[in-house]
């Protein structure tokens, strides 16, 4: 944990963690705690109100004017922005001059992925990146986009294989590049009636018993399960929660619900599921690499490059071929 004295201007002796400052510039271009909390911090509002006010409690001054949900910075409050945002700055700049050293003799490159829809992609850009660079071993982290998107902020990892279903998800502040796009389909049981139509309508899927992911880790995909199902009278009920999408399909294949699901899982479960078309046809999912903006380490450059020349590859039809109703 980053500790900063703050010594200016009279306010002296004051300890303010790195967060509390974070915080605080997001809330302040925000304009708003609530916007800060799910678009920039993707952190919840009452966890965000609460640095807030151990800040103000800290430094002894009212930063924030608050009417209603909006907030407004004092006087005081812009004098801090100036010198939070140099602090902030100086700090970004000596992580990565220490980062950079750090890499120049890279031996471990940490990867995010998840599962879906990665698989098809994932370990043919692993063996091109080891072709290219065999010293450095990649070493892979099936995690929720929520916990990439903290792992890739904090260092913990260089590179991720991730899909981006919405514009304001967890990935809409790094650096991006689409590898390809998933078209979104209905997964349902190889003997379930919906496996024997061509396709199904959202308003019908949904009258249909849902298995989805925990809210509590992958709360990115029960956004993109509301604004897909928006236009729905009665929205789907999810009956069951599950950690990862290879329990889902489990759960799916048991005959427990159904589930949204993108193409690529085809490749990674087989005739375990049906994969029906919905109508109307929801927007293609884009599916891409991400990293924090700024130079990338070789390893990581090299890594980025072999991902775009495969999604070359696999957006050109060569992969297996999937099972679609």
């Amino acid at each position: 944990m980053f500790l900063v004295s703050i010594c200016r201007r009279g306010i002296v002796g004051v300890i303010v963690e790195l967060r509390h400052l974070r915080y605080f510039v997001a809330v302040a271009e925000a304009e708003n705690v609530l916007r800060a909390a799910t678009q920039k911090l993707h952190v919840s509002q009452p966890a965000v109100s609460r640095q807030i006010r151990d800040l103000e409690d800290e430094l002894g001054v009212q930063l924030f004017e608050r009417t209603g949900k909006a907030v407004k910075l004092t006087d005081a409050g812009f004098l801090f922005l100036k010198e939070a945002r140099a602090i902030l700055e100086r700090t970004d700049e000596a992580v990565r001059n220490v980062r950079d050293f750090a890499q120049a003799g890279e031996t471990e490159l940490h990867v995010g992925y998840s599962l879906t829809p990665s698989g098809h992609i994932l370990s043919a850009t692993i063996r091109a990146f080891q072709k290219a660079m065999p010293n450095v071993h990649v070493k892979l982290h099936d995690w929720s986009n929520e916990e990439i998107a903290v792992g890739l902020r904090d260092g913990r990892l260089k590179v991720a294989l991730v899909a981006r279903a919405l514009e304001r998800g967890p990935f809409h502040d790094f650096r991006f590049e689409e590898l390809l796009r998933e078209h979104v389909r209905l997964a349902v049981p190889p003997n379930h009636p919906f496996a024997r139509r061509r396709s199904v309508s959202l308003a019908d899927a949904a009258q249909e018993p849902f298995v989805g992911l925990t809210r509590e880790d992958f709360s990115d995909y029960h956004r993109y399960l509301a604004s897909l199902f928006a236009s729905v009278k009665n929205k789907p009920q999810v009956v069951e929660e599950h950690d990862s999408m290879t329990s889902v399909v489990s759960a799916v294949e048991a005959g427990t619900g159904v589930a949204v699901a993108v193409e690529a899982l085809g490749y990674a479960f087989g005739n375990r599921v049906k994969l029906v078309r919905l109508t109307p046809e929801p927007k293609p999912i884009s599916f891409g690499i991400a990293a924090r903006k700024g130079r990338l380490s070789p390893a990581t450059e090299k890594f980025w490059q072999c991902a775009k020349e495969i999604g070359v590859t696999v957006s050109h039809g060569q992969r297996p071929r999937l099972q679609i109703a």
